[in-house]
């Protein structure tokens, strides 16, 4: 069942030592679930990650003709034990004729969107993609450009979502693609370069630089191609709320199995205390800067927070989310270009609006646990990446943090199962 409308985090009255467990990474599930679809065998992925986000890349892969089997997974009622049946590069479902072409809807799930438009071209015939309002303004044009400069057929409204695409199984070749507006331009042709016969560059960027593109390549070299197991290591975005809570309560607060691969720019996140004068998206962290930006109030001094501009193109245009919400907690918060100033200072209570955005739900979330009054506006929106945040939030320590969570409408407590997105 939904959660309410409108949820209100209470602080727990006794913080105490903690040993949260949290779901698998959702940028390893999903670029795990298209290496799979192209292995030469059967992959079973553990601890995967069950969310609307994985869900959506799961339900594309069936609607494309890959066997995908899905258990659950001891490990975290969010994750989930999934088989996949590889079939070498080929896509077992052809698509259909231009007026009546493959349907793919991949919600507002970037990296479906992103991955999927370079899978389909190893098939044949068309696909069309398409997903919710907000994904058809996410930019997509430098993959689309890239595709076609691979000779594929590509047909979109100013190169975004939705696009017909026309596959024409491998194509031998070379292609530079921009990463200035999202890394994951490069990561879908990477996947599908085996496969394709395609020699994938970069521009925009140092590809020594980009932690996502290296999260690819590290994952395309250990993958069991020939078939086999493979393990999801918990997802370190989704960590960053519990060591920010240690942060925010002075308890110690300690992440289950932390990932120690290097894939993930957010494993970095645990060691970020107390934070620097100046914290760079691009350099530093990846989504959990916005863990960040709810701690910088509680510093010393000022903390910038630079390169942005990524954030304004995803779930929603995160910097401005960021910076008005903030402020309706009080913070004194300075907006120049792609760069915010965060400056310290007391908080209040507020009502925060999550604008569909899951990492805005639980960043604010967060803050809730140390500044009393804190509502959440659409909290369910978490289901894209964490269904059982509020759980983790709510459950007794040591297993969670002990918080309240309240319906803000009837001051009743939810607890258990009434925390779980649908």
């Amino acid at each position: 069942m939904p959660l309410p409308r409108i949820i209100e985090i209470v602080p727990p009255a006794r913080p105490g030592p903690a040993l949260v467990t949290i779901p698998g990474s959702k940028s390893v599930t999903n670029r795990a679930l298209v290496l799979a679809a192209l292995s030469q065998g059967r992959v079973r992925l553990e601890g995967a990650l069950w969310s609307e986000d994985t869900e959506v890349m799961v339900q594309c892969l069936r609607t494309l003709g890959f066997g995908v089997r899905v258990e659950a997974d001891p490990g975290d009622p969010a994750n989930r034990r999934i088989e996949v049946d590889g079939a070498g590069g080929v896509l077992p479902r052809s698509g259909g004729t231009r007026e009546s072409p493959l349907e793919l809807f991949v919600g507002n799930a970037g990296t479906a969107a992103r991955f999927l438009s370079a899978l389909v071209c190893l098939g044949r015939g068309f696909y069309r993609l398409s997903g919710v309002p907000r994904m058809h303004e996410r930019p997509q044009a430098s993959l689309l450009r890239a595709l076609r400069d691979l000779g594929y057929g590509v047909d979109a409204t100013s190169d975004r979502l939705p696009v017909w695409i026309e596959g024409g199984g491998p194509r031998t070749g070379s292609v530079t693609v921009s990463v200035d507006q999202s890394s994951q331009f490069a990561s879908a042709l990477l996947l599908a370069s085996r496969a394709g016969g395609w020699t994938v560059g970069i521009s925009g960027g140092n590809p020594d630089e980009l932690p996502y593109v290296e999260m690819t390549r590290r994952l395309i070299e250990v993958f069991p191609h020939g078939g086999g197991e493979f393990r999801i290591e918990p997802d370190a975005s989704s960590g960053s709320y519990f060591w920010a809570a240690g942060f925010l309560t002075g308890s110690d607060v300690q992440v289950r199995d932390w990932p120690t691969s290097g894939w993930q720019v957010d494993a970095r996140f645990s060691g970020c205390f107390p934070l620097s004068d100046e914290i760079s998206r691009e350099r530093d962290l990846g989504d959990s800067i916005l863990t960040a930006m709810v701690l910088a109030p509680f510093g010393r001094n000022p903390v910038r927070f630079t390169e942005l501009g990524r954030l304004r193109v995803q779930e929603c245009e995160r910097v401005q989310a960021m910076r008005t919400e903030l402020s309706r907690c009080g913070a004194r918060v300075e907006e120049s270009g792609d760069t915010l100033i965060i400056h310290p200072g007391p908080l209040h209570g507020a009502t925060i609006m999550t604008y569909n955005d899951h990492r805005i739900a639980m960043c604010f979330a967060t803050l809730g646990l140390k500044v009393p009054g804190i509502r959440i506006d659409d909290p369910s929106c978490v289901r894209k990446t964490f269904p059982n945040f509020f759980q983790k939030l709510s459950a007794p320590v040591p297993e969670g943090l002990g918080a309240g969570v309240l319906d803000a409408a009837t001051g009743r407590t939810l607890t258990g199962p009434d925390l779980l997105t649908s």
